[in-house]
C-alpha cells in the first residue's frame, strides 16, 4: 500500500518542519497522533509498527523525516540519514476518508493469475490498515 503511494505519479514529497528530530520526540508525538486519529475517526498503517520500532531503538537516536503527500493522504517515512534503511512510515488520511487501494501488479504474457494472485503482498510494507 505504502509502495503503491509512494509510486502514484501525483504524489510530492513536502519540506519537513523537523526533519531531523529523536526517536523519543517522534515516539510522544506519534503516540499522541494515533490517539487522535481513532478519536477522529481517520483510518492509518504503519503507526503500531513505528511505536514497536521507536520503542526498540534509543531515545536519543536521530532520525529523519520524509513527507509525502497526495491529496487527502500523508505518508511520513522515517530514517537514520544513510539513504539505505527505512525505521518506519505512517500512512494516513483526513477523517471519514478511506486509505488509498494498494497497488496491484499487472503480468506480461503469458497465463492469467486470479486478481487476489496480482496484488503485491510484497508491496505492502505494513500490512493491514486500522481505523
Amino acid at each position: 500500500m505504502m509502495a503503491g503511494f509512494v509510486l502514484d505519479e501525483a504524489t510530492k514529497f513536502l519540506d519537513a518542519p523537523f526533519a531531523i528530530t529523536s526517536a523519543a520526540v517522534l515516539r510522544q508525538v506519534w503516540s499522541t497522533r494515533g490517539i487522535e486519529f481513532r478519536a477522529m475517526d481517520i483510518q492509518f498503517v504503519g503507526l503500531l509498527e513505528l511505536l514497536r520500532v521507536l520503542q526498540a531503538i534509543p531515545s536519543e537516536t536521530s532520525l529523519v523525516q520524509e513527507i509525502l503527500r497526495s491529496g487527502p493522504h500523508t505518508l511520513y517515512v522515517f530514517h537514520p540519514g544513510d539513504g539505505c534503511q527505512i525505521v518506519g512510515a505512517v500512512l494516513h488520511g483526513k477523517a471519514n476518508v478511506e486509505l488509498p487501494n494498494p497497488l496491484v501488479l499487472k503480468r506480461g504474457r503469458g497465463g492469467r493469475r486470479p486478481r487476489s494472485a496480482l496484488t503485491s503482498k510484497q508491496l505492502d510494507l505494513f500490512g493491514a490498515a486500522f481505523a
